[in-house]
């Protein structure tokens, strides 16, 4: 028996012990727990508790305006009304809640359910942007964060908000929010130029909040000057540091906050006034044709004005265009696939970004060249039959082929000599002097690589650097160029061709404004610009922009010299000022008595000009068969200046598919400088003249 009791007591104690022990080792494990926690890791664990109860707001900046020369309004903000409900400051009867759902279901026009909802419902929820109800959006904001105010309708009229507003007492929980949004009084009219806002894109959200901004509340610039001068008119966001309690609801500010900086004002070159008239400018004239030859002719052109003592644009039209109000709140997918799939891409600006053909504008350089490479003197005289036929040779001991140019004139123009030349635009004349022609133009004229140093001179070739995004840089072909991007040899023809601005040419019509002021500025480049001045939320000019000169032909060497060989001697010269004098005779003769007479007849102001006519196949022009050889359609191009003696502006005009530059491309030239020198005399209290 007491063998046995004392087995009994020693199980009783095991038990005991065994019990004690898991106490032990728990108390220990807790213990040590603790002892991690508080000691080891207290440092992480109390600044993850800080991070827990702090939160880093961002408070909104305000974009900057952009005006015109004049101070007229171009771009701005103005508040978008947005009903939004905070669920946590909703009554906490149900009933009251579905009320206040029911009035003002009736007032924004949202029903107060459209059903149930599911984890991709909640997974893809962006307000204002759904097929959501009341209470749908509601409960969704609810389960996220009920202290943030969820937008239920945007952008609402005025009115409603006020009704809103006013019902602010009896329905908790409901309030109206402003934000501003961008805002373009003058429209297609300008949006070329100005551009528009869109989201920030995906690949540089991060580096936009590390700035501040937010995705979904802050836009960023996405065309034009609103894409250009972004980091100039976008501000500074500013920051509040606040301790938030578990529901998210703010209880004090941390931290002073940090107010935002509102963005720079852009005043551009532009003139709002002749921007309008430019335009109507083409419009009215495309019309006339269209209807006049009872068909579609042509629906898209460009007209540019520019200073070329200065290098300011004052207009720039690129037609047709896009209406950016209808991109300033959201960008629809249907607006913009409409705006993507149009053939003539009015998304484009294609007075920077349109590369082609400039037709007969492009002998000018060639002009300039032969008489400063001494090819031929101002007088020499070359004989215009109305067609040539040159041997074509691709390599120097190739037997070559018969090949028929022709004037576009069928019975010629005679005896031709430089003035004559531009004056009547004389294909054959160029030809000639540009590519050689047997005993009458010895050897190879002027030759391609020296048409291509004058080009390249006058601005052709290369981007302008103009403040807008996606210019292009055109294309002055040489040998070299043919054979590493088409494969063959430069031909006899693709000279002949070049001269006249066909071929593998292509020009923007800004690098045609440019060229054409530098020979009107009588040498002189002046670097293109929009902007005038930046001046700052308060109103005061943090820059003005001053005129830059690029080069000055006559005085810089900018011409490569090339050897026997066509090989670049590695000496420059410039071009001689009397060659541009007599570049200049020619352009007037143009309008007063050349291609041009008849559309500048009449017209008060002494001009000068250069007419082209440029024959293209693209993807329209295939669509519609014409690319066969003798159908080719035609652009219309037309590059003039004014006063001729004292030069104020030169203008730019193209016409696509316009067929001849006289007859399409003029009239818009000489009423887009009635229209500067009517302003002109306004401007000075004078009647208009016009």
């Amino acid at each position: 028996m007491k063998k046995l009791d004392f087995l009994n007591f020693n199980n009783e104690q095991w038990r005991y012990w065994v019990i004690y022990a898991l106490l032990a080792l728990i108390f220990s494990f807790y213990t040590y727990r603790l002892f991690v926690i508080q000691i080891v890791d207290g440092e992480i664990y109390q600044a993850q508790a800080e991070e827990n109860r702090t939160s880093f707001q961002s408070l909104p900046t305000q974009r900057g305006n952009i005006y015109d020369r004049n101070g007229t309004i171009l771009a701005r903000n103005v508040p978008s009304y947005n009903v939004v409900i905070t669920p946590a400051e909703l009554p906490e009867d149900t009933g009251s809640v579905q009320e206040i759902y029911r009035q003002l279901s009736k007032v924004i026009k949202i029903p107060v359910s459209r059903g149930t909802i599911n984890d991709d419902t909640v997974k893809n929820f962006t307000p204002c942007l759904n097929n959501l109800g009341i209470t749908e959006i509601v409960y969704i904001q609810n389960s996220l964060a009920p202290f943030k105010p969820v937008r239920v309708a945007c952008d609402i009229d005025e009115v409603t908000a006020k009704i809103i507003r006013e019902k602010s007492s009896d329905w908790p929980g409901v309030d109206v929010e402003i934000e501003p949004v961008r805002d373009y009084p003058t429209g297609d009219l300008t949006a070329e130029v100005i551009g528009f806002l869109g989201p920030i894109p995906a690949s540089q959200e991060q580096e936009y909040r590390d700035r501040g901004f937010l995705p979904g509340r802050d836009k960023v610039g996405f065309a034009g000057v609103e894409l250009s001068m972004n980091n100039e008119l976008e501000g500074s966001p500013g920051r509040r540091v606040v301790e938030v309690d578990v529901s998210g609801k703010v209880i004090r500010d941390l931290e002073p906050p940090v107010p935002a900086v509102p963005g720079k004002n852009i005043y551009l070159t532009i003139d709002t006034r002749l921007q309008a008239a430019a335009r109507e400018a083409l419009v009215s004239e495309l019309n006339y044709w269209n209807n006049r030859l009872g068909k579609i002719i042509s629906l898209q052109g460009v007209v540019i004005v520019m200073n070329p003592k200065t290098g300011e644009i004052l207009a720039m039209v690129n037609y047709p265009s896009y209406e950016n109000n209808r991109l300033a709140r959201f960008i629809p997918a249907y607006y913009y696939n409409q705006l993507y799939n149009d053939p003539y891409k009015p998304l484009l600006n294609h007075a920077i970004s349109g590369e082609y053909p400039p037709g007969s504008v492009f002998k000018l350089p060639t002009a300039i060249g032969v008489l400063n490479e001494r090819v031929v003197t101002p007088d020499y005289v070359v004989e215009d039959p109305g067609e040539i036929t040159v041997t074509e040779r691709f390599y120097e001991n190739d037997p070559g082929r018969p090949r028929r140019y022709v004037c576009h004139k069928a019975e010629g123009h005679g005896q031709v000599n430089f003035l004559k030349g531009i004056q009547e635009s004389c294909n054959v004349y160029f030809m000639k002097v540009g590519g050689g022609f047997g005993t009458e133009v010895p050897g190879n004229g002027l030759g391609i690589w020296r048409i291509d140093e004058y080009a390249k001179a006058l601005g052709y070739g290369s981007a302008t650097g103009i403040e807008l995004p996606g210019e292009a840089e055109g294309l002055i072909p040489d040998p070299t160029w043919k054979r590493l991007n088409i494969g063959e040899n430069w031909s006899t023809g693709d000279t002949y061709i070049s001269v006249q601005g066909q071929g593998f040419v292509l020009a923007t019509p800004l690098q045609m404004a440019v060229a054409t002021a530098t020979i009107a500025n009588d040498g002189v480049m002046m670097k293109p610009t929009l902007i005038k001045e930046i001046r700052d939320s308060d109103g005061q000019v943090v820059f003005k922009n001053s005129p830059v000169q690029v080069r000055d032909i006559t005085k810089d060497k900018v011409i490569n010299i090339f050897d026997e060989n066509n090989i670049p001697t590695g000496e420059k010269k410039s071009v001689e000022p009397w060659t541009i004098e007599l570049t200049q005779q020619g352009m007037r003769l143009v309008v007063t008595q050349g291609t041009a007479s008849v559309q500048f007849n009449g017209f008060p102001i002494p001009a000068a000009g250069k007419t082209g006519t440029a024959e293209y196949c693209d993807d329209i022009a295939r669509q519609n068969n014409l690319c066969d050889f003798g159908k080719w359609p035609a652009h219309a191009w037309f590059a003039g200046y004014a006063p001729f003696d004292d030069p104020e502006i030169v203008v730019v005009a193209f016409v696509y598919n316009g067929k001849e530059g006289s007859t399409f491309a003029a009239p818009i030239v000489r009423r887009t400088m009635e229209a500067y020198f009517c302003l002109k005399n306004i401007d000075a209290g004078e009647e208009c003249g016009f």
